[in-house]
């Protein structure tokens, strides 16, 4: 059994399509209405949806998306790449228990992004 699709709200559609497209490998296969709904692929075949909504987002205070990179390199890599885009980034990528990781907020979402490391 595989999960195949998360549906995220946000408060700017076109802005989520541009973030994950830019850093996540995802591609834009439809939009619907003005901009009130976006399908996204990636290359494993993945499903994102991007629902638009105009009241205050409030996810759970523990609820995040994260994303496992191939090596601290490709952490430090995203961050390099999203800082100098003109992210905030709070803290640079670090060691956290067992992982070399870094986290931030795009719109309303937390986003892990890590490498998890060979723990003997």
């Amino acid at each position: 059994m595989t999960i195949n699709h998360l549906n995220l709200v946000l408060s700017d559609v076109p802005k989520g399509i541009t973030f994950f497209e830019t850093y996540f490998g995802f591609s834009c296969t439809h939009v619907k209405g003005v901009h009130q709904l976006a399908i996204l692929k990636n290359t494993a075949d993945f499903t994102l949806v991007l629902m638009a909504q105009k009241e205050a987002i409030s996810y759970p205070k523990a609820f995040h998306i994260g994303w496992i990179l191939d090596s601290t390199a490709a952490v430090d890599r995203l961050y390099q790449q999203l800082t100098g885009d003109g992210l905030t980034i709070a803290h640079p990528p670090r060691y956290i228990r067992d992982s070399y990781s870094f986290y931030f907020y795009f719109d309303a979402l937390f986003i892990e992004v890590s490498h998890y490391l060979d723990v003997a």
